[in-house]
């Protein structure tokens, strides 16, 4: 699969920093939020690569979406933006704070599959891949950690061509993607995890989810 658009469905610390780290890499980029006009300075920043809009139109733009809304917003989504999500290749970095989300959050935090699975509920038929929901925002700025690592990026998804979309959007920006498994296994990094808002190296994700040393440069 060749990724060159990039519609990006929330455009807050983590989409909009997202979304200029993928325009200075090469790809186009579409910002979309319930209020589109707020965007313009956003997409004039980044560059001519980007453009702002409906959140329909950033889904009928994108090879692959980033989904980087509070989770509350994602039941929100209309029937329209949930329909044209089947069979797209969505990158989730949400996470569930009851103080902001409300009862969904709990339930998230209760699932015994993690938010990848929670995610993949609330939008079914969309091919969901968990990654870049650990980072702090002003690290990913940076793509390197207080420590001056490059920062590791854990990855989580059943869809191997959507895997394989979140490794390759990692790699262009500095980062090191972790695969870590299936949509189940993201729950080793969700909220409240070893490795979770650490802006770790993939070298201590590794280490703290105590998996093999990397084989590849695309495998944990």
């Amino acid at each position: 699969m060749k990724i060159t658009k990039i519609g990006i469905v929330g455009s807050g610390h983590i989409g909009g920093t997202l979304g200029m780290l993928l325009a200075a890499a090469g790809y186009e980029i579409f910002y979309s939020s319930r209020h589109p006009d707020a965007l313009k300075d956003l997409a004039r920043t980044t560059g001519p690569r980007s453009r702002a809009g409906t959140v329909a139109e950033a889904i009928a733009f994108g090879d692959v979406i980033v989904l980087s809304v509070p989770l509350k917003s994602i039941p929100e989504l209309d029937a329209g933006a949930k329909e044209a999500l089947k069979g797209k290749i969505v990158i989730d970095t949400s996470n569930p704070y009851p103080e902001r989300d409300g009862v969904l959050a709990e339930e998230a935090r209760k699932d015994p599959g993690g938010m990848g699975v929670f995610v993949a509920r609330l939008l079914p038929g969309a091919r969901i891949v968990r990654a870049f929901n650990t980072v702090y925002f002003a690290d990913l700025k940076r793509t390197k950690n207080k420590a001056g690592e490059k920062i590791g990026i854990p990855i989580a998804g059943d869809d191997q061509e959507g895997l394989q979309a979140a490794v390759e959007l990692a790699e262009r920006i500095g980062l090191v993607p972790v695969v870590v498994g299936g949509l189940s296994a993201s729950k080793s990094f969700d909220v409240g995890t070893a490795v979770y808002a650490t802006s770790a190296s993939a070298r201590e994700i590794r280490k703290r989810l105590k998996l093999e040393p990397a084989r590849s440069r695309h495998a944990a």
